[in-house]
Formats: C-alpha cells, sequence, structure tokens
C-alpha cells in the first residue's frame, strides 16, 4: 500500500511510485495488489486513525510513504502525541467593587501553566508537553468565569504516553483545586501513535534508493534526533511500515512559508523522484520474495510486542 498525504511534496512522489509500479507490471512482473489511499486530515485530525477504524488497512501487507524534510532519513523518530483540552469554571465578579465575591478562571488557567511548566524539570528528556492559553477572559475589568487551555503531549512510545498523562492530569486537578475553579479536561479520542519503522522494510528501502544515488543522513545526533508527530505512528502500529524523511534542497523548517516555496521549486522534484523510485523497487523487491516478506511479517510482530511493554 502507498498512502497519499496532502502536504507532501506536490504529491509527486506518490504519483511517480505507481507509474514505476504500473511501468513494471505490463513488462510481465505479477502484482497482486497495490492499493493507492488517499490520506486527509493527517494535521491535527489523525485522519489514518479513522481510515483503520474503517478497515482501509485490512488484508495488507506492507504501507509506505515518504515525507519532504531537511534531512533523508529510513527510520525517523516520530513520537506519540495526544492532545488535551481543558476549561476551568469559576464566577464572575466585579475585579474592583467585589473581587471576593468571584472565583478567578483565568487564575487556574495560569497556575495549570505554570505546574505543567514546573514538571518539565522532572520529564525525561524524549517527552514534551506545550501547549496555549485560547481564552483567558473577557474584559480586564470582570473576573474570568471561563478559560480554556489546549496541549499537546509527546513521548518517544505509547508506554510513556500513559505516565505523562497522569502527571499532567495532576497538574491539572491541581490548579483547580488550588482556586475554587471546577474543571473539565479531555484527552483527544484519536491520538498520535509513535512510528515504528520495519527494520527489514528500511534496510530494502535503503539499498534501493541508495542505487539510485539517494543520501542518507549520517550524523548520529541527527538521526537520533526525535521530531514531531504523525498519523502513520498509528499505520505503523496495524501494518509493518515505513515513513522515511527526504532532503529537498533546503534546511528551512517544516510548516514554514519558506517551506513551502521550497516544496514547490523545481530543484526539489529531482529528490522526491529518487525517493518515489526507490519505494517502487522496494515494493517490487517484496513481491518477487516471499521469504523477504515474511522477514519483514516477523520483524513487525516483534516490534509491537515490545513497544507495547516499554
Amino acid at each position: 500500500m502507498l498512502l497519499w498525504s496532502k502536504c507532501c511534496t506536490r504529491c509527486i512522489a506518490k504519483q511517480c511510485t505507481v507509474r514505476l509500479v504500473a511501468g513494471w507490471v505490463t513488462t510481465g512482473i505479477t502484482i497482486d495488489l497495490l492499493t493507492v489511499i488517499g490520506c486527509p486530515a493527517e494535521e491535527g485530525l489523525c485522519g489514518k486513525a479513522d481510515l483503520i477504524r474503517l478497515g482501509a488497512f485490512d488484508g495488507i501487507d506492507v504501507a509506505m510513504m515518504a515525507h519532504p524534510s531537511q534531512t533523508t532519513l529510513a527510520r525517523p523518530n516520530y513520537v506519540s502525541m495526544t492532545p488535551l483540552s481543558i476549561t476551568y469554571y469559576g464566577k464572575a465578579s466585579h475585579a474592583s467593587s467585589y473581587p471576593w465575591e468571584g472565583l478567578n478562571a483565568l487564575d487556574a488557567a495560569v497556575t495549570c501553566y505554570t505546574n505543567i511548566s514546573h514538571l518539565r524539570q522532572q520529564m525525561k528528556p524524549t517527552w514534551r508537553v506545550h501547549g496555549v492559553i485560547k481564552n483567558g477572559g473577557a474584559q480586564p475589568n470582570i473576573i474570568p468565569e471561563e478559560t480554556q487551555l489546549e496541549y499537546y503531549l509527546r513521548t518517544p512510545n505509547n508506554s510513556d504516553m500513559m505516565i505523562l498523562k497522569k502527571k499532567v492530569e495532576d497538574c491539572v486537578n491541581a490548579a483547580a483545586l488550588s482556586t475554587g475553579c471546577k474543571v473539565n479536561f479531555s484527552f483527544g479520542e484519536k491520538s498520535y501513535s509513535n512510528l515504528i519503522s520495519n527494520n527489514t522494510l528500511a534496510e530494502v528501502f535503503m539499498k534501493q534508493a541508495d542505487s539510485l544515488g539517494v543520501k542518507f543522513e549520517t550524523d548520529e545526533e541527527k538521526k537520533r534526533k526525535f521530531g514531531g508527530s504523525t498519523d502513520m505512528g498509528n499505520v505503523s502500529h496495524v501494518v509493518p511500515s515505513i515513513h522515511p524523511k527526504f532532503y529537498i534542497g533546503t534546511n528551512v523548517s517544516n510548516h514554514s512559508k519558506d517551506f513551502t516555496v521550497a516544496a514547490g521549486d523545481d530543484k526539489a522534484q529531482k529528490y522526491t523522484l529518487d525517493i518515489a523510485k526507490g519505494l517502487a523497487l522496494t515494493i517490487l523487491q517484496l513481491y518477487n520474495d516471499d521469504k523477504l516478506l515474511e522477514q519483514v511479517k516477523d520483524d513487525f510482530k516483534k516490534d509491537v510486542e515490545a513497544n507495547c511493554v516499554m
């Protein structure tokens, strides 16, 4: 299976891969089934979780996609991510005339924010918690009766996420208790799982891409660096998967206007097409080697089991 996300570099990688595989099919190589699936709502809405729930990956042997970046990695470190929404409820009152009659929901929000900031001193180096106060009140002379915060929690794996969620939950409740406010909070129904890169699949892809002249990152610090989150991580927990990052000729950060410009530049297309060819050749090698596919599946079983006990 090939996955097609709107944020890819002009989506050329997916188009090219399909054309390449189709070309080999016409030359006599038999392929049972190649599925190309569109993947909307990756950013923020975890669209692939819905695709998994609805059975889009049932019967699929492997899944692959690639994402433009500042460096080329076959096994990028995408982490688990869980969104958290928090609302504090206080009691409005005139901030000058009758402040003692109010319950300050903004104080609760600020206390929560501070609690979580203090928590970072005891967090693992690979954990991340970052958020904003979305609603801090209406007017300076009115004690805020309702405030809202949004957070993202990130960890290298789902097991660590359970621990971090409990710690953050305590910070949230403590802020309500200390200010006398009520709180309602919820973790997102759809969370992003960490990416489990299938080692055998990644090795095959690296060999095929290397034969095309693709240069992979060798700096160990960059290879170990934890990045953002992707719903391809969710897929990697149900189907053997890889989700390489690839250099497109720029070092500017993703999710920036400059990266958008770079992704549309003609020089980015050569990098994209080479990665697409690497994916296509990986697919063909799998189709022609049953033992290799079995090794991929064995790796997947072991990786999922190991991830559950981390």
